[in-house]
């Protein structure tokens, strides 16, 4: 269960309580004269390099998905790809752009 600040507008105390989500919307329903107070969430993050690399486990997930998805921006980085899969890819490309060129 988080921890919710409130304040007390009749006297000002600050304090923090333990409770639910359900919990605090019936305590705030019940005490008009108590305030939530809203802070910014304090987010821990690594920067990715020699401390922090995504392990084999990840990027196996990672291929798995591409693999499910072939055409998404996450298989261009991801997937392994044959030969004529990459052949394929450069004809079409080719074909779009006269396409768009014949367009204009």
């Amino acid at each position: 269960m988080p921890f919710y600040t409130f304040e007390n507008k009749k006297t000002g105390k600050v304090y923090d309580e333990m409770m639910s989500i359900s919990e605090m919307e019936s305590y705030l329903k019940k005490n008009k004269h108590i305030k939530q107070q809203v802070h910014t969430v304090n987010i821990v993050g690594g920067i990715q390099g020699i401390t922090h690399k995504n392990d084999q486990g990840f990027k196996e997930v990672l291929s798995k998905v591409a693999e499910a998805h072939p055409r998404s921006a996450l298989a261009k980085e991801h997937r392994k790809r044959t030969i004529k899969e990459v052949q394929t890819e450069r004809v079409i490309k080719k074909h779009v752009a006269k396409r768009l060129a014949k367009s204009k």
